[in-house]
């Protein structure tokens, strides 16, 4: 399955990725193709947002023994409509901006596999580890607890650190002179999380139960970025509860 040619369908972020990385480390892809166009390749990879896969898989029907995509939340049973052998997906577990460092992001990174087939599967975890991730097999009834977990380790780590950004303009700071202060803070807690996990990791007022800081960063928030206490009611519980302190 190593030697298979692999066609990529999608020219937004992740399918340019894959396809420059996938021809960087020695394998033969085609594409990344644009709408309407099918390239002719052993495997067709489908980059495509969640709810065109069923249509995406109708059109490159018949073109390729085995069909594959790259949702996290989608099931393989949206491939169907391409008749394909075998259907495969393959989620790496990263983010892209669409930058030119995107194609080295897969390296060491983990990735989320499946196959309706053994071929299939075969497929899937062969294009994980040319790239250089750390294949992982994952059932269709796993995906969406699995998805909402990328989801809020990456996409709700973004909005809260804008959250942070918008309460900082409080203290005279403008977006950008927040991010250059936050992100040292934010590099190490993420570290600090990864190395020893929530409980150990967690810091500042909540964790030493210091009630009459929390009630004064309330106030400011209140103060400065009102839309926002809701959110931050939610965060001190969340927090005193990892710190084990009553709520």
């Amino acid at each position: 399955m190593s030697e298979l040619s692999v066609g990529v369908v999608g020219r937004g972020r992740l399918g340019t990725a894959l396809a420059d990385a996938l021809r960087a480390s020695g394998r033969d892809v085609l594409g990344p193709a644009g709408r309407g166009e099918i390239p002719a390749a052993d495997a067709i990879l489908l980059c495509v947002p969640d709810a065109e896969i069923p249509a995406a898989a109708a059109a490159v029907a018949g073109a390729a023994r085995l069909v594959g995509h790259t949702s996290g939340a989608t099931g393989l049973a949206a491939l169907e409509p391409s008749r394909a052998d075998g259907a495969f997906g393959i989620h790496p577990l990263q983010t892209f901006t669409g930058s030119p460092a995107d194609a080295g992001r897969f390296q060491g990174c983990r990735c989320a596999v499946g196959g309706t087939s053994a071929d299939a599967l075969d497929a899937a975890l062969g294009i994980a580890r040319s790239l250089g991730m750390e294949p992982f097999e994952l059932s269709d009834d796993q995906r969406p607890a699995y998805h909402a977990a990328a989801s809020i380790a990456s996409n709700f780590l973004v909005a809260l650190e804008a959250a942070a950004e918008e309460v900082a303009g409080g203290a005279g700071l403008d977006p950008a002179e927040a991010r250059a202060a936050l992100a040292p803070l934010v590099r190490a807690t993420v570290e600090n999380w990864a190395a020893l996990g929530p409980e150990r990791a967690l810091t500042g007022p909540v964790a030493r139960g210091d009630d009459l800081t929390v009630a004064a960063q309330r106030e400011a928030v209140r103060a400065v970025a009102p839309q926002l206490e809701a959110l931050f009611d939610v965060m001190v519980e969340r927090a005193k509860a990892l710190a084990g302190v009553p709520a």
